[in-house]
């Protein structure tokens, strides 16, 4: 029975594409959920299947005990004695089932349970495989649109995903057979289930692992992607360092004449992409960000964290800002910082009103001096 039911299980291995040792540990869990029944679901049975030596082996581990007080988990020390010679109280025997045994409460307690193993098996290796994707760009086909929601039901290898509407760029539409990629933000294990994986067009890991793929430099640790901030389909920004001083990291990642940035950019739909310097100096990096925009000068706020006021030059002032804030928007979400950003005529506007509020306070000490004259 052994040496057809390994042979069984070397075909199952094969057809199914999963390790040996995963349909064994699956089957294990089912048959054990199965027998259990027999004894009042009570912790107390196991299953060994040895695929090598083709042995498999169920028992059952019951306390020794000079009193019983639950027959499932307990047993006599003459009770025992077969199991194990001169078992006295405290000890712990383990009582093999035979297979006609196992083979008996399985087929009445539990018929499914060969399926049942090898859908575990299944699922551990896709939960495995799902892990491995996590945080991770995949390929995936479109196998149709929900016209009510207009979320996309795409197929990642034999199994299918939601890509929701809310995941997939302002204004991109798909239609059944479209190779896509997708980033995937999280792999959760559903209980009985499949993994699910929760997919993403909009997510700023998407530009990273695009940059991450197409940049040889970041491969090799030389340029690092210290920050991404996204609004997906219209711009995003990225911030780069180098560790060599010979590597320029904005350079890199924009290649000969473009070439890496531009293909990023194709791929995204015509996303727009600013490649920033990070700087350790927080000034520095929040002028850095602005870009394209000129900063003429940044003056961190002592007496609020993390906020700073930015100078720019007036005819700038909307480049700064961006389409309805934007470009700041996105600045501010890159550094962290808050921002806020002032014309220069404005600080001469201020420079001058203080001026004008110093003259008539200094008129009145010099009439005040005179008249004590």
């Amino acid at each position: 029975m052994n040496r057809e039911f390994f042979e069984a299980l070397k075909l199952l291995s094969k057809e199914k594409r999963i390790q040996m040792d995963a349909l064994c540990e699956g089957i294990q869990k089912a048959i054990v959920t199965a027998v259990k029944r027999d004894f009042n679901n009570k912790d107390i049975v196991f299953c060994e299947i040895d695929p090598d030596k083709q042995e498999m082996k169920v028992y059952v581990r019951k306390n020794v005990v000079s009193e019983i007080s639950d027959p499932d988990c307990d047993l006599l020390p003459e009770q025992a004695q077969p199991y194990k010679n001169g078992a006295v109280p405290g000890d712990i025997v383990e009582i093999p089932l035979e297979t006609k045994d196992v083979s008996r409460i399985a087929a009445d307690k539990g018929k499914h349970v060969l399926r049942q193993g090898i859908r575990e098996a299944e699922h551990g290796l896709l939960r495995e495989e799902f892990q491995s994707k996590n945080q991770e760009i995949i390929t995936a086909k479109v196998q149709r649109i929900d016209p009510e929601t207009g979320d996309a039901i795409v197929e990642i290898g034999k199994y299918e995903e939601i890509l929701p509407k809310s995941e997939q760029m302002p204004e991109e539409t798909f239609k059944e057979g479209d190779i896509i990629k997708v980033f995937v933000v999280d792999v959760k294990d559903l209980a009985r289930k499949y993994p699910k994986c929760t997919l993403s067009r909009t997510h700023p890991g998407l530009v990273k692992r695009l940059f991450e793929n197409e940049v040889p430099e970041i491969t090799d640790g030389a340029v690092e992607i210290k920050a991404v901030s996204r609004e997906a389909g219209s711009r995003t920004k990225i911030a780069v360092v180098s560790s060599d001083e010979n590597i320029d990291a904005v350079g890199a990642c924009i290649g000969p004449r473009g070439a890496r940035v531009g293909k990023i950019v194709d791929l995204l739909g015509g996303e727009k992409i600013d490649i920033v310097r990070y700087d350790e100096d927080p000034a520095a990096f929040v002028a850095a960000s602005l870009a394209p925009a000129e900063v003429i000068s940044v003056e961190v706020d002592p007496e609020v964290e993390n906020a700073c006021t930015v100078i720019v030059p007036a005819g700038q002032l909307s480049l700064a800002i961006g389409n309805k804030g934007q470009n700041a928007r996105l600045a501010a979400k890159l550094t962290g910082w808050k921002i806020d950003i002032k014309p220069d005529t404005f600080v001469e506007e201020s420079a001058a009103a203080a001026e004008d509020d110093a003259e008539p306070a200094q008129q009145t000490e010099e009439d005040e001096s005179q008249g004590e004259e």
